[in-house]
C-alpha cells in the first residue's frame, strides 16, 4: 500500500509540475493573462481522464497538458487554444459533450473541441472512403478556425514523440500518415521547426539504423562544422559590427532526415552532402521600414567578403513564400572551397519563420483579424474548398489532390499586365491557365511564354511572363492530366471528364433504350446485363458510356445474345475492354487454376517473418521490390494476400496514409540461401573495354549472376543498366563499392 502511495504522490507532482511549467510558458508571454481560465480547464480535464492512462502507463492528463504545452511555447497561441487542447479528448473519451463544453467555457473553445473532436482518433478510420471523409471534416474546419489544425498538429507532435511506447505496425502507420498529410500542412503553415521534427521523429521509426547512421555521423563531425562555422563567420561578424547592427549568428545544420533524402534522391554517400552547413544572421531592424533595406545591406556586406554564386540568391523579401516566409538566401564560397548557404532575416521574419501563421494569427473575442499574410491563407484555403466541392470519387486520389497543394516550392509567374501570380515549382502553361480561370483552363490550345508559342505542357521557369492563347472550340483533353500538376488543375480535369462522362451515360442509354425499341425487346436489367457479359464490361454504367462514345456499336451480334442464340464473338473482339490490372500470379494447383499465396492466419501485432519458408506465402510488391536488408512492412489486403513493400515506397507511404490498420511490421530472416533480383545502374567516361572489365568483376570476381545488360553510350559517356541476382543489400553494396573502383566509371546506384 505504501508503494503504491508513493507512486501515487510521485505521478501527482509530475502532473502539477508539468501544468505549472504550462502556465509559466503562458505568463513569459505577450498574451492577456487568463490564468484563472486555464487552471479551470486543467481541473475539469483532469477529473474527466481520471484513473485512465496512456499505454506508456502514465496518467492520460499528461497528454492534454504537453499538447497545450506546445501549443503555447511552441505555436505561440493563447488562452483559447490552451483550453482547447486541455480539453481536446474529453468529449471524445467520456461522457461530457460540446453543449457541457460550451456552457462551462464558452461556445469559442466549445467550438474549437467540437472541430477536434470531429477529426479525432487520427485523420484515418478503417475504409478509405472514411478517412478522406476525416480528411476533408478537418481542412473544412480549418476554414472556421485555423487554431483547429494548429491544436491537431500539436497533438501530432506529442503522439511522435511518445511513439516508442506503440507496437512497430502502428508506428508505420502513424509516421507514415505523419509523413504524407502533417509534415506537408505544417510546412504549409510555416511552422518550419515543427515540420523538420514530425519529419526527423518519421524518419527514426521507418527506418532506424539509418537514422542512427547518420545521427553518429553528424556526432563526428560536428567538431570540423564547428571551427568551419567559426572562421567562415568571424570576418562577417566584424563588418556588421561596424555597421552598428544588432545581430545573432547562428549554425543551421541540415536534419537527418533532409539529409537521407538527398542521399537517396542524389544515390550519395553521407560524405558527399556539402550543403549540411548553413549559417543564419538574424537582426534587430534600426527602423521597422529599412527592414528590408537592411537586409540587402548585410547581403552585399557579405557578398564583399565572399563570393556570392550567381544562380543562388533567393529572394523571398519583396516575393514572400505562401506560408508567410520572409528572408534573403544567398550561397557565398568559403575559403575552404565549400559553398555555404546565408539565410538572412528580420527578428520579425525569424518568428514567422519557426511559427508560421501563428505569430502574427491575432484573434478578437469570436472574429479575425487581418494579419500580413492572411490573403494568402485565404487563397489556399479557398483552393482546398475547391477541390472539397467537388468531390473525387477514390479516396486516394483525393489525398494526392491536396497533397499537390502542401509541398510545392514556389516560383514567380507574371501575367501579360505585369500582375505577379505565386506558383508551385514544375507547373505548366496549363496549371497556371487553370489558376487565373476554369473557363480559360478548359479552352486553352496553347501560350505565349516570353513572347515564344509553347505547348500546354510546357514547364514554367520563375519571372517567365505568360499569355494563355485560347478557342472557343477547345474541350478538355483526357491527356492533360498527365501533364497538370497543380492540385487545382488536375481537379477541374478531372471534373469536367467526369461531367463529360456522365453526358456520354445519359446519351448511351437513350441510344440503348432505341435499339431496345425498335428489335422489340423489354429494356430490363437483366438484357442489359447480357449486353454487359457480351462486351466484356462490368458495370452498366461503363455500358452506356462505352455506346455513348461509339466505342461499343449495338449490331446483329447484341440481337442474337439478347434473343439468347449463341454468339460469334470473333467479329466484335474490338470492342471489348481489355483488362489492364495484373493479376497476382502464383504457381498452378493441382487443378490448373492459379492462385496467389496467402499466408493462414495473420497475427497483427507481431512482425511477418520473411525467412526461406515463409517468403511463398507473401507477393513481393512489384512497385519497389524490395530484396533483404532493405526496411519492409507488410500490406493485408482485403482478400488475406500479404505484400512486402519497402518503407520508403511510395505506393506504402500512400498505404500506411488511407488503409494504416492493415499495415503489419515485417523483419528478414534468410541467410543468402535465395536470390532475388536487383537493378544496378552504371555511368562514366566510355573508355575501350569498360564493358569487359564490368562483365570480369561481375562474372569472373564476385561469381554474380547477370541477367540483363544493357549500355549505351553518346558523345563519350556511357550508361548502363544491369541485371542481378542478388542475395541481400549487402551483395547490392559489394558489387557497387567493387564497380566504382573500376577506372572511368563514375557513378553506380542501384534503381529498384
Amino acid at each position: 500500500m505504501e508503494d503504491l502511495s508513493t507512486k501515487t504522490i510521485d505521478e501527482e507532482k509530475m502532473v502539477s509540475d508539468a501544468f505549472q511549467h504550462l502556465v509559466d510558458t503562458y505568463l513569459s508571454s505577450r498574451h492577456r493573462k487568463k490564468v484563472e481560465l486555464i487552471t479551470k480547464a486543467f481541473n475539469f480535464a483532469k477529473q474527466a481522464h481520471k484513473g485512465v492512462r496512456r499505454l506508456s502507463g502514465e496518467p492520460y492528463i499528461m497528454h492534454p497538458i504537453a499538447v497545450a504545452q506546445i501549443v503555447c511555447g511552441e505555436i505561440g497561441l493563447g488562452s483559447t487554444s490552451i483550453c482547447a487542447a486541455l480539453l481536446h479528448d474529453v468529449v471524445e473519451d467520456t461522457d461530457y459533450t460540446v453543449e457541457d463544453i460550451s456552457n462551462i467555457f464558452g461556445p469559442k473553445i466549445a467550438q474549437i473541441v467540437d472541430g477536434l473532436t470531429k477529426i479525432s482518433g487520427g485523420i484515418f478510420g478503417d475504409k478509405a472512403s472514411a478517412q478522406a471523409e476525416s480528411f476533408k471534416k478537418l481542412l473544412l474546419t480549418m476554414s472556421d478556425d485555423i487554431r483547429v489544425i494548429l491544436i491537431k498538429i500539436s497533438d501530432r507532435l506529442h503522439n511522435m514523440r511518445t511513439l516508442g511506447s506503440q507496437p512497430p505496425n502502428k508506428q508505420y502507420k502513424i509516421a507514415g500518415e505523419t509523413l504524407y498529410i502533417y509534415a506537408p500542412l505544417a510546412n504549409r503553415l510555416g511552422l518550419n521547426k515543427i515540420k523538420e521534427e514530425l519529419e526527423d521523429l518519421s524518419f527514426r521509426y521507418e527506418h532506424p539504423e539509418e537514422y542512427q547512421q547518420i545521427i553518429e555521423k553528424l556526432a563526428q563531425t560536428r567538431e570540423h562544422r564547428e571551427s568551419l562555422f567559426e572562421e567562415f563567420t568571424q570576418p562577417i561578424r566584424e563588418a556588421l559590427d561596424k555597421m552598428g547592427l544588432t545581430y545573432t549568428v547562428k549554425a543551421r545544420i541540415k536534419t537527418p532526415y533532409s539529409i537521407w533524402c538527398k542521399m537517396q534522391n542524389k544515390h550519395i554517400e553521407f560524405e558527399e552532402v556539402y550543403d549540411i552547413l548553413a549559417v543564419r544572421i538574424i537582426f534587430e531592424p534600426q527602423k521597422p521600414e529599412d527592414e528590408i533595406s537592411d537586409c540587402f545591406r548585410i547581403y552585399v556586406c557579405a557578398s564583399q567578403i565572399y563570393k556570392p554564386h550567381p544562380e543562388r540568391l533567393r529572394d523571398w523579401l519583396t516575393h514572400p513564400k505562401a506560408n508567410g516566409y520572409q528572408a534573403l538566401h544567398v550561397t557565398l564560397m568559403s575559403r575552404t572551397g565549400q559553398w555555404i548557404e546565408v539565410q538572412i532575416r528580420s527578428t520579425r521574419m525569424d518568428e514567422m519563420a519557426e511559427q508560421g501563421f501563428a505569430a502574427h494569427w491575432k484573434y478578437k473575442e469570436g472574429t479575425k483579424t487581418t494579419a500580413d499574410s492572411e490573403d494568402e491563407l485565404e487563397k489556399w484555403l479557398h483552393t482546398i474548398k475547391e477541390i472539397l466541392d467537388d468531390p473525387q470519387p477514390n479516396a486516394l486520389d483525393f489525398l494526392d489532390a491536396i497533397k499537390l497543394n502542401l509541398y510545392a516550392s514556389e516560383i514567380f509567374v507574371v501575367t501579360p499586365k505585369g500582375e505577379f501570380k505565386t506558383m508551385p515549382a514544375d507547373c505548366t502553361a496549363l496549371d497556371f491557365a487553370f489558376s487565373i480561370h476554369t473557363f480559360l483552363g478548359s479552352h486553352c490550345i496553347g501560350a505565349k511564354v516570353n513572347h515564344k508559342l509553347v505547348p500546354l505542357s510546357h514547364k514554367l521557369q520563375s519571372g517567365d511572363q505568360v499569355e494563355i492563347l485560347t478557342s472557343k472550340t477547345q474541350r478538355v483533353q483526357k491527356e492533360w492530366i498527365n501533364f497538370a500538376t497543380t492540385a487545382k488543375a488536375k481537379n477541374k480535369i478531372q471534373a469536367i471528364l467526369r461531367r463529360e462522362e456522365r453526358e456520354q451515360q445519359k446519351q448511351g442509354e437513350e441510344m440503348l433504350n432505341e435499339f431496345f425499341e425498335k428489335a422489340d425487346i423489354e429494356p430490363t436489367s437483366m438484357n442489359v446485363d447480357k449486353l454487359c457479359d457480351l462486351h466484356h464490361i462490368k458495370y452498366r454504367e461503363e455500358l452506356y458510356q462505352a455506346i455513348g462514345c461509339r466505342t461499343v456499336v449495338l449490331g446483329e451480334e447484341d440481337l442474337d445474345v439478347l434473343h439468347d442464340k449463341p454468339a460469334n464473338k470473333t467479329n466484335s473482339s474490338w470492342t471489348h475492354f481489355i483488362p489492364f490490372l495484373k493479376k497476382k500470379q502464383a504457381a498452378p494447383k493441382d487443378n490448373g487454376k492459379t492462385e496467389a499465396p496467402k499466408p493462414e492466419a495473420i497475427d497483427r501485432k507481431k512482425p511477418v517473418i520473411l525467412n526461406e519458408e515463409s517468403l511463398p506465402k507473401y507477393i513481393i510488391a512489384d512497385c519497389c521490390r524490395p530484396i533483404p536488408g532493405d526496411d519492409v512492412l507488410g500490406y493485408l489486403d482485403g482478400d488475406g494476400h500479404v505484400y512486402i513493400h519497402k518503407r520508403q515506397c511510395p505506393v506504402a507511404a500512400k498505404l500506411k496514409t488511407s488503409d494504416g490498420n492493415h499495415i503489419l511490421a515485417a523483419t528478414w530472416d534468410v541467410h543468402k540461401t535465395l536470390y532475388f533480383p536487383a537493378t544496378i545502374k552504371i555511368s562514366g567516361i566510355d573508355n575501350v573495354g569498360v564493358l569487359h572489365d564490368i562483365t570480369g568483376i561481375l562474372s569472373g570476381q564476385l561469381n554474380i549472376n547477370i541477367r540483363k545488360l544493357a549500355i549505351t553510350t553518346q558523345d563519350g559517356i556511357f550508361d548502363g543498366e544491369i541485371q542481378l541476382g542478388v542475395h541481400d543489400v549487402e551483395d547490392v553494396k559489394t558489387i557497387c563499392n567493387k564497380l566504382k573502383n573500376l577506372q572511368g566509371v563514375e557513378e553506380v546506384t542501384r534503381i529498384d
